[in-house]
């Protein structure tokens, strides 16, 4: 029973170790099963990791990489990895890439959510301030948030402005 739970799980989602016995744990939980006589949800999905099934590294690599191209900067996709429960080596093997990405990520938050240089008309200090706190939010970084915001509207920024 708990095998087909499985297979059936990650032949539907693209997931992680830990959320496949998160998974398992509540669906075990869910239909009554004692803690002393259920059957080893870690271990069913340690064999899931074994068969190639699951992969968190290419897990968080395709997480990472979708997050930033919706805009999202390096803090929110360690929140969304952390909450995935993606490993500490994991996250750590994606770090230079999220870093790479992290220029591009802002611009593509900036031109989604028309901010900077993608704005129709210059913002006042009240609208700058919100800006600024939507692209800290969305996890960009402070400087950078800031040079963004700063630029004016129609500005081509180049990689000495960052």
């Amino acid at each position: 029973m708990l095998d087909n739970l499985a297979l059936r799980y990650v032949e539907r989602f693209a997931t992680t170790e830990g959320k496949l016995v998160d998974y398992l744990t509540r669906k075990l939980r869910e239909r009554g099963w004692a803690a002393d006589i259920a059957p080893d949800a870690r271990g069913l999905a340690a064999r899931m990791v074994e068969l190639g099934y699951i992969d968190d590294r290419a897990y968080a690599e395709a997480k990472a990489a979708s997050l930033a191209r919706r805009g999202l900067g390096a803090r929110r996709v360690a929140q969304a990895l952390h909450a995935a429960r993606v490993g500490a080596e994991d996250h750590e093997a994606i770090a230079p890439q999220m870093a790479e990405a992290a220029r591009g990520a802002a611009l593509a938050f900036a031109r989604r959510r028309r901010i900077g240089p993608y704005a129709t008309g210059e913002a006042d200090r009240a609208l700058r301030e919100k800006q600024l706190g939507a692209m800290l939010r969305a996890g960009h970084g402070m400087d950078l948030s800031r040079r963004i915001v700063a630029a004016a509207p129609g500005d081509m920024l180049d990689d000495e402005d960052f």
